[in-house]
């Protein structure tokens, strides 16, 4: 029988629908993979085996029965653990909600479930989902499954690892200044993050509510664009979450073509800091996409170069508001309540053992961009950047159908290598961040091996709000242009587990 764990969501969905092989044969193999290889890879922070077999075994009950399916119905997810799961512990990476278990279901995750897509557990993430390289978990780093010694990006790297270790043909992570697509980027796999409201954000626990979007991560643009189908669309219950038709996302993956598209290179996206053999793959990509016939056209955006400080003042200072609640008095961690502290220095306690230094960080330089006599001159001025950069994308998008870039700067960096230096770190997020920041949609797929290292290269594709079709249109031209020209997807070429 051929490998399971090898095949698209597609081609595993097609197996089980055709008869062909059973939710839970698919489920217990991947199961069996896991078993195998997370322990070098670190991918899982829990693996719900009995959760996702029972779930496994009521999609094939379902089927059996005669009911229509889902396009998913039977294929395995792995789930960041951002996201809250009723009676499944949700982490989100820190020591602060170590053991909680959530009495409810977040709307993404009640999709997943609706839709037959069969959760096997919670993945690896920087705590609150601050951090570049998964290095920042409380419960130590996920390794690169192209090099263990090496970072899977951040936030959502442990999704994007269990992908690239053929753990699970999907994932789910968030995206609040680059952490879908970076993690894409530099595992070989495919990340998107949707138009800001394209998917709830309810149950996901907050870092910046203006700023954080979950959003598909997959091994092909197709398998990105049935589980984004899967968890889109408005929700009452999350207030920023946009009451229109999702795109018709599916259809631009199944029939991909960039002929006719303007697709304009923002000059700002390279010089000092990018890493050559980054910007090798991405030129040949333009090359690339002048052949399959698109028109190429020079941008220049001048406020990109002011997104990486506002989005440092947006960010953290959205952050202090929202793990206020983190307090000891509701749930989560309670340390050092002996009956002769007071409440405010039992949460005091509280937050020195259950936050991670990089939370804390941000805490700290939110609360003080927020503080009385500096609200103007910090945050005001970071969302006036915020707006010029919105502006540029609006006149770009005059004059393009979407935009590129590299994804991020360099490829994987060694884990540790940055650890002590957090301007490095955010250098990471240097391309993604503006998308995060006007709310457009973005995508980042595959595009070649850096020559001097031989670790992915990722393509960033930028799309106007709610034309998130665009991404999946012109990423699968340049996904099948790639495969002709390789003969093979790229992860076949990472080193074995």
């Amino acid at each position: 029988m051929t490998d399971l764990t090898r095949l698209t969501a597609a081609e595993t969905a097609a197996r089980i629908a055709a008869g062909e092989v059973t939710a839970v044969e698919v489920t217990e193999a991947h199961l069996a993979r896991i078993e195998a290889v997370d322990e070098k890879v670190h991918a899982f922070l829990h693996v719900d085996r009995e959760g996702a077999l029972a779930q496994a075994r009521a999609v094939d009950a379902r089927r059996e029965a005669g009911e229509e399916l889902g396009p998913l119905a039977g294929v395995p997810l792995a789930l960041k653990d951002i996201f809250t799961t009723e009676g499944v512990p949700t982490t989100v990476g820190s020591k602060i909600l170590e053991g909680w278990i959530p009495p409810y279901d977040a709307t993404v995750t009640k999709r997943l479930k609706d839709a037959g897509v069969v959760i096997l557990g919670k993945t690896n993430m920087d705590e609150f989902a601050m951090g570049s390289s998964t290095e920042n978990s409380a419960y130590g780093p996920t390794g690169n499954p192209w090099d263990l010694t090496r970072i899977p990006g951040g936030s959502g790297g442990g999704s994007s690892a269990a992908i690239a270790s053929y753990q699970a043909p999907l994932a789910i992570g968030t995206d609040t200044g680059g952490s879908i697509r970076q993690p894409a980027a530099v595992t070989g796999t495919v990340g998107v993050k949707p138009t800001y409201g394209g998917v709830s954000r309810y149950g996901m626990v907050a870092f910046s509510s203006s700023l954080d979007q979950g959003g598909p991560c997959a091994r092909t643009v197709l398998d990105a664009a049935l589980l984004h189908e899967v968890i889109a669309g408005h929700d009452p219950l999350d207030s920023t979450s946009i009451d229109a038709p999702v795109p018709d996302v599916v259809e631009a993956a199944r029939n991909g073509t960039v002929a006719g598209l303007r697709v304009g290179v923002i000059s700002e996206f390279r010089g000092e800091g990018y890493q050559a053999g980054v910007m090798q793959r991405f030129d040949e990509t333009v090359e690339l996409l002048r052949e399959l016939g698109a028109e190429v056209v020079e941008l220049s955006c001048p406020s990109f170069t002011k997104a990486l400080a506002a989005y440092y003042l947006i960010a953290p200072s959205e952050c202090s508001s929202n793990l206020a609640r983190f307090d000891a008095m509701r749930y989560g961690l309670r340390t050092g309540d002996d009956g002769t502290r007071s409440a405010e220095e039992v949460t005091s306690l509280t937050r020195e053992a259950g936050f991670g230094d990089e939370v804390k960080r941000r805490i700290m330089l939110g609360t003080y961009a927020l503080s009385s006599g500096y609200y103007d001159a910090y945050y005001g001025s970071a969302q006036k950047v915020r707006t010029l950069i919105t502006q540029d994308f609006e006149r770009a998008f005059e004059q393009v159908d979407v935009v590129i870039s590299p994804t991020t700067p360099t490829t994987a960096f060694p884990i540790g290598e940055r650890a002590d230096d957090p301007m490095a770190m955010y250098l990471a997020d240097l391309c993604t961040i503006p998308s995060n920041l006007a709310g457009n949609a973005a995508m980042s797929l595959p595009c070649g091996l850096a020559p001097e290292d031989g670790l992915p290269v990722g393509l960033q594709i930028i799309a106007p709000a709610m034309a998130d079709d665009r991404l999946y249109r012109v990423g699968a031209a340049v996904e099948a242009a790639y495969l002709a020209r390789w003969g093979h997807p790229i992860l076949e070429e990472a080193p074995a587990l």
